[in-house]
Parts: structure tokens; sequence; C-alpha cells
């Protein structure tokens, strides 16, 4: 799922989309409760969406608002004829949310682990959190489950696929990135569209990122537009490594056998020690960027840190699936097709071989 949609483009977090709230809209889970609001909250787009086109040839609508929706079909348009992705009618609505998000998702972990408590779907199989289209009903969630003693972080979430599912709209919670932001997300979740394994977020979120950035390289080739500064990439890689450091250190923490009050204050060590070291890097390589503080500066927790990691941890490996693949993307989407076939287990040691060649 690499950065959270909490600010702008160039000031994010792990990316909280792909298929964020799938798993609500495809079942009837076992609250009543639950899939009473993911089946209004579904329903309400649905109802609310109009057609871009309308929408654009509407005299009433701002000409900054069809300028960009006019931009996103271009882009969507591109992802069609283009990158080999779905040709239907995702991304031809528009809803206006009247909210910041679509959905929240409430990740949860124990507070001794760093391994997700799994929400698993019939058909979305098990992922690392619940969605809501509320968030009060996300806030009440995680109350929930941290009175139980677990770990809990709460997402907004601007953008979700349901995989095909419904014709997925752009969302005015989209709007407020920029360009490039609102072009990957749409080829970014058409690309779920097209290869989804079920039960893998790290092999999907890895897929879908992938064709997301070699996307918009070509996306943005096509327009005449010089290639993208790496520095934001640059800076985005550098602090995801300081996380999955952190969360490295807790693990081997939470598995070293110690009794439950060493093992709290071993973990308010690692992350007040993970904070020294991110003042030393940001100091360090971008003195003049403090994107990252009031991320780093609030409370940290298990739960917090499980969206890192997900999105692009096997993108090298897609990378060297697309280079031997002539940057065909048919070729390459049946090399990916072949790998989705595979049992985890297998999936898994052929990726670790490509990222070995990637190197």
């Amino acid at each position: 799922m690499s950065r959270s949609r909490f600010v702008p483009r160039r000031t994010r977090f792990p990316r909280l989309i792909g298929f964020a709230a799938v798993s609500l809209v495809l079942c009837a889970c076992s609250s009543l409760r639950y899939y009473a609001q993911a089946a209004r909250g579904q329903g309400a787009l649905v109802a609310h969406r109009r057609a871009v086109s309308a929408v654009v040839r509407d005299p009433a609508t701002d000409p900054k608002l069809a300028a960009r929706l006019s931009l996103a079909q271009q882009a969507r348009r591109f992802a069609s004829r283009h990158l080999g992705l779905p040709d239907n009618r995702s991304y031809t609505g528009y809803v206006d949310l009247h909210r910041p998000y679509v959905v929240w998702n409430v990740f949860a972990a124990p507070h001794y682990s760093v391994e997700a408590i799994p929400q698993c779907f019939p058909i979305a199989g098990c992922v690392a959190y619940r969605g809501y289209f509320h968030e009060a009903a996300a806030q009440a969630d995680a109350a929930r489950l941290q009175a139980r003693g677990d770990d809990v972080w709460v997402g907004g979430v601007p953008a979700y696929s349901t995989l095909g599912w419904f014709a997925d709209p752009i969302l005015s919670s989209m709007l407020r990135w920029d360009d490039d932001e609102l072009a990957d997300t749409i080829f970014h979740e058409l690309a779920h569209q097209l290869i989804y394994v079920k039960g893998d977020t790290a092999f999907n979120e890895s897929f879908a990122t992938f064709v997301q950035t070699e996307g918009l390289r070509e996306w943005r080739q096509s327009r005449g537009l010089p290639a993208q500064d790496d520095r934001t990439q640059a800076m985005e890689r550098g602090f995801t490594r300081l996380v999955l450091g952190l969360r490295e250190r807790l693990k081997t923490l939470y598995a070293s056998g110690a009794d439950e009050p060493a093992m709290a204050a071993g973990k308010r060590r690692e992350i007040a020690a993970f904070r020294v070291r991110y003042r030393q890097w940001q100091q360090r390589d971008w003195p003049d960027d403090h994107r990252y503080d009031a991320w780093v500066a609030k409370p940290i927790n298990n739960a917090r840190l499980l969206p890192f990691g997900l999105y692009d941890q096997w993108m090298p490996a897609f990378a060297v699936l697309f280079r031997r693949a002539g940057r065909n993307w048919q070729a390459f989407y049946a090399s990916v097709r072949d790998l989705a076939r595979e049992s985890k287990a297998p999936r898994g040691q052929a990726l670790r071989a490509l990222l070995q060649d990637a190197r």
C-alpha cells in the first residue's frame, strides 16, 4: 500500500491506497454493523458518481476542476492504450466527497509484535487493516482494539480500488495531489484490477507501485516533460529504511524472551533511539527539509510502522522482469501472471532471486 495520504505528494509516507477498502465492499463480514456501513459507503459513491465528461461540460464547474479532470482522462486513456491496463469505466466518473478521505484504515498489532493482526476476507484474502467510510467508526474500532491491549493506528485513505467489481470513480480527495500523483494513482489502481493475488499484499502493492512508477515515467515522456527529480524519492527511501530499521530492532527485542517489564523498557528505548537516528540523518543529509518531523514527533507504536515496506518490497524484482520483457508491457504482465499462479513460498523464492539479479 509506499506513502500515506496525509499531506501533499512531496511530503507523504507509506502509500495507503491500493485496494484500501475492497475487503469491506466485497463480503459480508461477521459484524452486521460493519457490513452495513460498508454497503452504505460504497452505495453513496455509486449514487453520487457523475460522468467526468458531464462535469467537464457543465458551465457551473470550476475551470480548474474541469482542467484537472480532463488531464485525468488523458492519463486514463494512456493507461489502457499504452500501458495495457484495463479499459473499463473505472476513473471515468467523479464524486465530490465533501470530506478529506474516502475511508479510514485501522491497523492493529499486538503490543509486543511488529506483525499485523490480519483481517481476512473471502475475496481479498488477508490484509493488514480494516477500512471504514466514517472516521468515527474507525476510531471506535481502534479504541476497542486498544482497550484489548493492542497497538493501533488510524490512517485516512484518499483512494482505493474495488479490483474491478465497481467502476471506481475519481474522488475529490484525489485532487489534492499534483498532476503526477493523480495520474500515477490511476495507473496503480488499474494495475490492481489487472493482476491481484489473494492474501499477498507485498506482491500486489509492489507490482502496482512498479506499474505506477514506470507508467508515470512513460506518461511524462509522452507529454514532453522532463524526468522527475529524484530528491524526493531518495529522501523517502532513506526515511523508510530508518523506519524499517526500527521495526527490525523491535522484532529482535520481542523475540528475545525478555519479561514484560524489560520488553516495555526496551520498546521505549528503541523508539527513543530511532528519534535520535532520525535527527542525525535529517540534519546530515536533508538540513533544509523537515517533512518527516511531525510524523516522528507523534507517538510511535507497532501498528504505526506496519504500512512501511508493503508497497515497494519487491519493486526491484519487478524492474528486472520488465527489463527481461524488453520493456514490453504485455510480455511483462505475462511474467507477473506466471509468478501470481505460484503458491506463496515459491513465489517469494522467485522474487528473492530476482532481487539478487537487481543488485
